[in-house]
């Protein structure tokens, strides 16, 4: 059973409907989830403004995990990476979600909510929030290298 954590999650119109399953179930697994939007289902609205509260939040509060949610999630990892500190994996196995943790130390997890069942997308989440970090020094080193990039810029 994996510790309890604090998660900040986000979705938009298409993963909407998957960001509220999430929550119950993350919830109900006793992790505290905090929603950084949307509040209200609505099929013309903007994903960035709820992936970058997500990913600033998961900035703010090391040791936090963050989930961003679209119909693809590609939109929403690439809008949680622009948060200076976010490294964002887009996940679509729990192969993916695992290696995003062990290799990249991922922080923020995006997930396609019209690319898999409700049932997967738990199990991709799950994988993600479980797995650590390896702390290999090959991975540490280009995880630095990328902190470095971002931080000349």
């Amino acid at each position: 059973m994996m510790t309890s954590m604090r998660i900040h999650i986000a979705a938009d119109h298409a993963g909407f409907e998957l960001k509220s399953a999430l929550i119950a179930h993350l919830a109900g697994a006793g992790h505290d989830v905090v929603d950084h939007g949307a509040e209200d289902y609505d099929a013309l609205d903007d994903y960035p403004s709820f992936c970058f509260a997500a990913g600033a939040a998961v900035v703010a509060e090391p040791g936090t995990l963050g989930i961003v949610i679209g119909g693809s999630g590609n939109g929403e990892q690439i809008a949680a990476n622009k948060v200076t500190g976010v490294r964002a994996a887009l996940a679509w196995s729990t192969e993916t979600a695992k290696l995003g943790r062990q290799h990249n130390d991922a922080n923020v997890v995006a997930v396609g909510a019209r690319q898999h069942s409700e049932a997967e997308s738990i199990a991709i989440v799950e994988a993600f929030l479980a797995e650590p970090f390896s702390n290999d020094e090959r991975h540490q080193r280009r995880i630095d290298q990328l902190a470095a990039y971002e931080a000349a810029r």
